[in-house]
Parts: C-alpha cells; structure tokens; sequence
C-alpha cells in the first residue's frame, strides 16, 4: 500500500523547518508528502516547495483542506499530519502495517505534548484520557464497539477509498474534524490508537498556561458532543 503524508497549513513557516527535516528522514519514504495550503500569508508555501514536497493551494479551514488534500492524493492511504508534529522516522512502516489489518479503518499514533525545554506530561495523559472518556460519555454506544476519539495532533490515517466511502470531513468545520470521522469510520470497523508516538508542540500550552488549555480542550470536545458546533471556533483561537 502506498502511502500520502497530508499536511493541512495555515502560515506554518516557524514550524515547517522541523518537520521538514523529519520527514527527510523517513525510511522507507512515502509515495508523496503534499502540504494543503489554506491561504497563508507567510512562507509555509514557499518552504514546502523547496523541500520538494507536492502544494495544494485550497480554501480556508482544515475540514476543507484535508478533503481537497484527499481528494488529490496519490497513496492509497493517507495520514494527516499537523506541521507542529513529528512522526517517527518508521512512520510509513507502522501505518502499513497497522492498516494491513482490514478490521481497522480508523488509526492514529500516540501524542507525547512538550516545548523546547520540558514534556508535558499532564496535558499529555489528559489528551488520552480523553481519547477514552469523550466517547465513553457522549457516543457510548459506538465506545463499546472500540471507537475512540482522535483530535489533529494524533497524526491520524486511514485509507483513501474508505474516506471518500464516508463523505469525508464535515466541510466548514474549524475545530474537531477528527472526532467526526471517528464517527463516520465507525462503522467500517475498528478505531484505533497505535502505542507509537509523535512529537506535538505545546505552542497553545505556552501561551494559555495549562489549566487555560486544558479548559479551553474540554470545553470544545463538549460543545461538539452536545452538537453546539457553531461554537467551537471562537473558543479556539489560532496560536502559530
């Protein structure tokens, strides 16, 4: 199976320089690495294209530019992958071999939150804790057939036909667009979370401080799960 790494941007030009050199690091490397532009205003294009990756230039807002992005893409699977977060070098293997497994059609790393001088180890069990309580809370009836839920900073993956299948990303949405197609990808099977890690700033840590962000992360799961959607936005501002 071939594999496209998505990576939906929004001015990423402090962050693109990292993953840039990570994914130069990759082995075995994927069949394409395509950057979905919403529209910055900063040099994230301009980087992506002299690392050699594929651009998309689509419309504002990541439901969009993860549906254009899949749309396009070239491998048969596809990861999403924010340009704050670095996979591990054996990234392509693990999703090939996680997806070989034709019970699965919804998979995601592990998330490990941390700066340039710490770990954030709270926030990090909080961010799976909740992989586990939201569904168990709010769709108990899908957390019982294995659902959980994933958020942006998990580098989700599935593959491309099984998107399509679904309907994709609900367009519009801003905020929460991973744990509506955990929903969706529910019922083609199981939803689930591999125990390797990726590397996810704490850049909204850092400027809300922890108990702020920690708020600010259930108080958007919840208006999603009681479907206040068109909340969800102003309660998480953009932090690049």
């Amino acid at each position: 199976m071939t594999v496209t790494i998505l990576i939906p941007t929004l001015d990423e030009e402090k962050a693109l320089p990292g993953l840039i050199a990570r994914m130069a690091v990759l082995a075995p490397r994927p069949a394409q690495i395509l950057l979905v532009d919403g529209g910055s205003a900063d040099e994230t294009v301009v980087l992506a294209r002299a690392a050699g990756w594929d651009v998309l230039l689509s419309e504002g807002g990541r439901a969009r530019q993860i549906n254009a992005g899949v749309a396009a893409a070239r491998g048969e699977i596809v990861c999403v992958l924010h340009a704050d977060t670095l996979p591990p070098a054996d990234m392509v293997a693990v999703i090939e071999r996680t997806l070989a497994n034709r019970r699965i059609a919804l998979a995601s790393f592990t998330p490990l939150i941390r700066g340039p001088q710490r770990m954030r180890w709270g926030t990090t069990l909080h961010n799976w804790a909740k992989t586990w309580y939201a569904p168990l809370l709010t769709r108990p009836h899908l957390f019982v057939r294995g659902v959980r839920l994933l958020f942006g900073d998990h580098a989700m993956f599935f593959r491309r036909a099984d998107f399509l299948a679904v309907g994709g990303c609900t367009p519009g949405d801003a905020v929460m667009e991973e744990a509506d197609l955990c929903v969706k990808f529910a019922a083609l099977g199981r939803v689930k979370i591999v125990p390797r890690f990726v590397e996810t700033s704490d850049r909204r840590i850092a400027a809300w401080g922890v108990l702020k962000a920690n708020w600010i992360y259930f108080k958007v799961g919840m208006l999603w799960a009681f479907g206040l959607r068109h909340r969800m936005a102003r309660h998480y501002p953009d932090i690049r």
